[in-house]
């Protein structure tokens, strides 16, 4: 309890004395041990899903594996959700280069509008889109064949369901020949599954069965190469309606804005009849107060998702949520905590600003603050470590030494600028320095090699108590990302117009240490 893990620290001087109980506190007040998580199998069952993943495209031939891992995982679920509240429409904040909305349009046939406030990232979802049209005749040559040879095994052992489901692709396919949708499903699918096919086919012989099979996937083939046709004019990067603009959306749009976009959306939906499950990124940047009405002119019943929502984007992401009657559903995954803006962390009033953190009643009223430090520690990744990925112990004790260097020499203490990734574009640690101070526009001249080799030289020794100080820092990690996202957690459940919400261990922490997901659900009625 308390009692027993306050003693890790020396009464008088509150200096740490017992590692090992310090260690046993952490983990006693990590998210896995609290029991406050929602095991995903639990909520795909609910939703009437299930955990395996679905079957078609593979985002690995064009993704890295991290990239493919959360985006697979979280596109099930959030195709879950929306079958759930029987909605199409999913807007992605922060969809960077469009990875996750991609693929929620191409494999589970949802109309996505990407938001990111950076240009340059929406010409990483056209280069994107390049790749998936190269990849996709290959999908499709793939999933003929996996068509016919399980076709033929199942026919084999069992004629009778594979005469059904033969019969269901041939039925689908005539009756939805127009429909792209459709052809996407078959394609993509091995087998279309029998789901509410209730009238039984008459048993036959195996030759039959077979004969009807090879009559059905040549129908099939016919169908597939006229599909592949109208999806590959699809594709490209017209496929990605571009709505960019330099504008950035922090306040209220003009009215000749709003004319404009609602024209230039309007003409998209006049040009493309079977758009329903086209990606469409948008360059805007999202504020607690951005009315989504604005940026999205045909905005109907929809959800919410965040891949990796930077700082306070998450937060925001939650309360346009629960501020919005046509959001039914949010599924929000936030990182860098560092980048959290907090209400209680400088004695300034600023009572008009919305904070990330704390979001929920209760830690307002308790003035809560973490610090930077603090927000810092949290985005480290105590699984990785404990797999044996070492944290940069050099590139750490190069900033150190820098830090008392600028403070000693220069009296600078705190500063709106950063270092950034100099480390691994520097040769040495003079060269780190001095690369350094001209990014904190601090004069590099004063400052002669002899001197810099100095502080090297002088703290080199302490580099052993800087990593141990580190490793204490990893695993207090999950302790404080504990309580940024029971914060979230608990803002949510303060809401009256909440029907569920929960936190949701989406990811292998170890190829995605941000692997927590906030997940809620609004009434029917709202």
């Amino acid at each position: 309890d308390d009692d027993i893990f306050s003693s890790a620290f020396c009464e008088n001087s509150e200096k740490l004395i017992n590692v090992h109980l310090f260690a046993l506190a952490a983990k006693y007040y990590s998210l896995s041990n609290l029991g406050v998580c929602t095991p995903l199998e639990d909520v795909l069952e609910a939703l009437k899903g299930d955990s395996e993943g679905a079957t078609g495209i593979k985002p690995d031939e064009f993704m890295n594996s991290k990239k493919s891992h959360e985006v697979q995982v979280m596109s099930e679920l959030v195709d879950n959700i929306a079958n759930y509240c029987g909605i199409k429409q999913v807007i992605d904040i922060g969809s960077g280069k469009g990875y996750l909305s991609s693929f929620l349009s191409m494999q589970y046939n949802l109309q996505v509008y990407g938001i990111d406030s950076s240009s340059s990232n929406t010409n990483g979802a056209h280069e994107r889109n390049r790749k998936l049209k190269k990849h996709w005749r290959a999908y499709q040559s793939r999933g003929t064949e996996n068509l016919k040879s399980q076709g033929l095994e199942k026919a084999n052992d069992r004629p009778v369901e594979s005469e059904i489901k033969c019969k269901t692709i041939n039925e689908e396919l005539l009756n939805n020949a127009n429909s792209l949708q459709n052809q996407d499903q078959v394609i993509i699918h091995d087998l279309v599954p029998s789901c509410g096919f209730t009238e039984m086919a008459t048993p036959a012989t195996n030759t039959e069965t077979e004969a009807n099979l090879v009559t059905g996937t040549q129908s099939h083939e016919t169908k597939l190469s006229e599909a592949v046709l109208d999806i590959l004019n699809v594709l490209p990067a017209d496929a990605v309606e571009d709505f960019s603009s330099s504008y950035c959306n922090c306040g209220e749009l003009c009215e000749e804005e709003k004319v404009h976009r609602k024209m230039t959306s309007l003409k998209a939906k006049a040009r493309k009849s079977s758009e329903s499950n086209l990606y469409f990124p948008l360059t805007s940047c999202i504020t607690a107060e951005t009315e989504l009405g604005d940026i999205i002119t045909d905005l109907e019943d929809c959800m919410m998702v965040g891949l990796h929502t930077c700082g306070d984007l998450a937060a925001n992401t939650l309360r346009i949520f629960t501020a919005k009657p046509e959001i039914k559903a949010v599924c929000s995954v936030g990182c860098c905590y560092h980048l959290l803006s907090e209400q209680f962390e400088n004695q300034e009033e600023c009572h008009d600003q919305v904070w990330g953190f704390p979001m929920c009643q209760y830690l307002k009223d308790k003035g809560w603050c973490c610090g930077r430090n603090a927000r810092m520690s949290a985005c480290l990744a105590l699984e990785r470590v404990a797999v044996g990925q070492m944290l940069p112990t050099e590139s750490l004790f190069y900033r150190a030494v820098l830090q008392v260097i600028i403070e000693e020499i220069y009296g600078v203490t705190k500063s709106d600028r950063h270092v950034g990734k100099t480390f691994s574009k520097s040769s040495s640690f003079i060269d780190y320095v001095r690369r350094s101070l001209k990014k904190l526009e601090l004069d590099d001249s004063k400052l002669r090699d002899s001197c810099i080799m100095d502080y090297y030289e002088k703290y080199k020794h302490r580099m052993n108590e800087l990593e141990a100080f580190n490793m204490l820092k990893v695993v207090l990690a999950p302790c404080i990302e504990v309580l940024i996202l029971l914060d979230r957690l608990c803002y949510l459940k303060e809401q009256e117009n909440i029907a569920w919400s929960g936190l949701v261990k989406l990811f292998d922490p170890v190829k995605s240490p941000r692997c927590y997901a906030v997940i809620a659900l609004k009434n029917q009625s709202c």
